[in-house]
């Protein structure tokens, strides 16, 4: 599958500079049917990335900023009474695109956020006791200040867990800092991108992943680390049986993004920190580095087995 994927990360790679991983973590999320979470200081990209994955892709793209006044119908949408039908329309809100952007999404509320549950685990919404389904592929990605801002809500864990991965854009490396400087804006760029993926491809591929090749072994390694989780001092929480399946889940969809029909023990090294951080610590920013060796030192102290 290199040959589909490999368009899509040189082409995001001429916006986002230097960050080749990360954009290939974004793509193992939304093939394995997930939602991202980036924590990060602004201005480092976040929505660049967000809208450039949306026209690479040719998904339609809309974007939520957060605010503390932010209501849940100003992102799932409202029924407004109709004269002319004597009815009451629904009018969709930014929920029902394909990409939706949530900046700064610990500034919402908790009743906001709350909003968010239902639409990412089981991509619909309910309004006034009708059921309305979110379209496919659909895909969240929220960004996060980090806690000791002024004015943020706190995630809580649930909320945290309907995220497949976080992720960190982090700052450039020097020589694509000096690009970024030097260069042409890049939102100009992304006005100028044309898609490199249909949205049938896209869904075909995200229909791929749950076939790639899991053998027994790789099975017990990940229960092992599943065990470990939740027998380990240093982790605040255990891994749910939700959390392990995002694991495997994830897993797959890197497995295939390498053009490989099974998955390898590497291919679960390669997204268990983006997997499992933030389950295991959701403190966040103020324990990052701990909690980051702390899931480190959890996969090394589980022996590969054969």
């Amino acid at each position: 599958m290199k040959k589909e994927i490999e368009p899509i990360i040189s082409e995001v790679g001429r916006i986002i500079l230097g960050k080749d991983r990360e954009i290939l973590l974004v793509l193992t999320c939304l093939l394995a049917k997930g939602h991202l979470l980036i924590e990060d200081i602004p201005g480092v990209g976040k929505t660049t990335l967000a809208q450039t994955l949306a026209v690479t892709l040719g998904l339609n793209f809309s974007r939520v900023q957060c605010t503390s006044d932010l209501l849940p119908a100003d992102i799932i949408g409202i029924s407004i009474f109709d004269s002319k039908e004597q009815a009451f329309r629904f009018h969709p809100g930014p929920l029902f695109d394909r990409m939706v952007l949530v900046d700064e999404l610990n500034r919402a509320t908790p009743r906001t956020q709350s909003a968010l549950l239902e639409a990412m685990e089981e991509r619909q919404v309910s309004v006034d006791g009708v059921t309305h389904r979110l379209p496919e592929p659909f895909f969240v990605i929220a960004t996060q200040n980090q806690r000791y801002h002024v004015g943020t809500f706190p995630l809580p864990e649930s909320q945290l867990d309907r995220f497949l991965m976080r992720i960190q854009l982090g700052y450039p490396d020097y020589n694509s800092e000096r690009e970024l400087l030097t260069g042409e804006a890049r939102l100009d760029m992304v006005r100028r991108l044309k898609p490199v993926m249909q949205i049938a491809k896209l869904k075909e591929l995200q229909e791929q992943v749950p076939k790639i090749h899991v053998s027994a072994a790789i099975l017990d390694y990940v229960q092992n680390i599943i065990a470990a989780s939740r027998s380990n001092p240093q982790q605040y929480l255990g891994l749910s049986p939700r959390g392990g399946i995002s694991l495997l889940r994830a897993a797959q969809a890197w497995a295939l993004c390498e053009d490989r029909e099974m998955v390898l023990p590497e291919d679960i090294q390669q997204v268990a920190g983006s997997v499992l951080e933030h389950r295991l610590n959701p403190e966040g920013s103020k324990v990052r580095q701990s909690g980051c060796q702390a899931t480190e030192q959890l996969i090394k102290s589980i022996p590969l087995l054969t």
